[in-house]
């Protein structure tokens, strides 16, 4: 059972003193959206829960193999890898059940790293947000494959032949839910003390495979739990001799993996829907229209923050229930934007670009940032998509990249991603994607071996 969340320092500083745990956990999310932390004595944490701590900044400048960029500005060898400002956020602590209930906390950097930290870019872009008079409520929708494995296992079959927790393509069985019950209900129970609340898991398509829906929240609390489920169900499937990935696409065999967004605009209580008008065609009201029209108008230059990876663009592949343009439609699922139409409470747009791999810090800034670009410039979407939108004939600016170098170059370019991330963020993370992208570039496939090897 989850405990009353901390609300402030004072109430952080309670908790700890009173803790059984003399140790403390303290992360932050990188730009790939792994969490890096350390562990802190309990004064040593309280003293820097008032007055912040360093955190050496490498961990802003190098992959999610922990290879250095060789062409960032921010930090790097000519820099010296000093330590960066962190901050703790007291209403981030949470207890980690599975871990004889240690207290995490998450912190964000401050000062000159603020500019390119993805929790402080999404904070900025939802005070933006405030201040035009909404609210934002959103909830993360991950697919995720587990597999009977161990991280030891996995690098002696070099990542082939790995055996899924289940056989078969069995989506929405309740046989295999019946089976993997124990490692359902724990996942449950965990989000659950963790207050990152789940509303469902299923079996999805293909072996392995699950579904996990976290309860929609307003703010950057959405973020925060989708960051954490993430590292706390591989975390839970390790402890249980599993494996668990988020990767987009890990196999050719199997279909991609997705990490959609539910967002839909509030009054600044949360009490009232913006996106619902009753006197309009499916309850989409003229908030909701510009906010899918932005969403539609800026895919195409912020793909990059939803498919930040050279896998990402594996899964974006028509018939693989990925998007390959910037298409909407009502209750369509093979649209990028779908429009889901109902009550003041339900009515909302799920946005499907993102992948599992994604950032949800960044992800969600995008999501949020290109909807209410539409409504600041009242852009007017295309006309929504019935039937199969992969057939459907698209103008050139409405494909997506089809590669990380190409989604780099253009988030480069995008004025309204330097309008509302700030050019030290965009600079950096294009910088990122470009060096990932010739990382990839180095290595020789399977594929290729067998293809060329012999014939060519």
């Amino acid at each position: 059972m989850s405990l009353k969340p901390i609300t402030s320092r004072a109430d952080a500083e309670t908790r700890i003193g009173q803790a059984e745990q003399p140790f403390v956990k303290v992360g932050v999310f990188d730009i790939d959206g792994v969490l890096r932390g350390k562990f802190m004595q309990r004064e040593k944490f309280l003293g820097a829960l008032k007055d912040g701590f360093g955190f050496c900044n490498v961990v802003l400048g190098w992959d999610v193999n922990d290879q250095l960029y060789d062409n960032t500005s921010y930090t790097g060898w000519h820099t010296g890898f000093p330590d960066a400002q962190v901050a703790i956020v007291p209403e981030t602590g949470r207890q980690v059940p599975f871990e004889d209930n240690t207290w995490l906390f998450l912190g964000e950097f401050t000062d000159d790293a603020r500019r390119i930290c993805p929790r402080n870019v999404l904070k900025r872009v939802l005070q933006r947000t405030t201040g035009m008079n909404f609210g934002v409520r959103a909830g993360f929708e991950y697919e995720f494959f587990v597999f009977s494995e161990t991280p030891e296992s996995v690098r002696e079959k070099n990542h082939q032949d790995m055996t899924p927790i289940s056989q078969g393509n069995a989506g929405y069985s309740m046989l295999r839910q019946s089976t993997l019950s124990g490692f359902y209900r724990e996942l449950f129970e965990t989000c659950a003390a963790m207050n990152m609340p789940l509303e469902g898991l299923h079996e999805e398509m293909g072996a392995g495979v699950i579904e996990a829906a976290l309860s929609a929240e307003m703010g950057i609390e959405v973020a925060d739990r989708a960051a954490l489920f993430k590292a706390h169900t591989k975390a839970l499937a390790q402890k249980n001799g599993m494996m668990a990935t988020f990767m987009a696409k890990w196999s050719e065999k199997e279909a991609g993996q997705s990490g959609h967004i539910h967002l839909s605009l509030t009054s600044p209580d949360g009490k009232y829907s913006a996106f619902h008008d009753p006197d309009q065609t499916n309850n989409i009201s003229t908030y909701m229209r510009h906010f899918i029209g932005g969403q539609q108008a800026l895919m195409p230059e912020l793909t990059a923050l939803f498919a930040p990876t050279v896998n990402s663009y594996r899964r974006l592949v028509p018939g693989l229930w990925a998007p390959t343009a910037a298409t909407w439609g009502i209750d369509n699922r093979t649209c990028a934007l779908r429009v889901v139409p109902g009550s003041e409470k339900s009515q909302r747009v799920e946005h499907r670009l993102p992948g599992a791999d994604a950032n949800p810090y960044l992800a969600l800034a995008a999501a949020i940032a290109s909807g209410f670009h539409g409504i600041e410039q009242e852009i007017e979407p295309d006309a929504a998509i019935t039937g199969n939108a992969y057939e459907t004939e698209l103008p050139a600016e409405r494909q997506l990249p089809r590669t990380l170098e190409e989604a780099a170059r253009r988030f480069r370019d995008s004025a309204v991603a330097r309008d509302w991330f700030g050019d030290a963020f965009v600079d950096h993370f294009a910088d990122s994607r470009e060096w990932e992208a010739r990382e990839a570039r180095k290595y020789v496939s399977d594929w290729e071996l067998a293809r060329y090897f012999e014939m060519i």
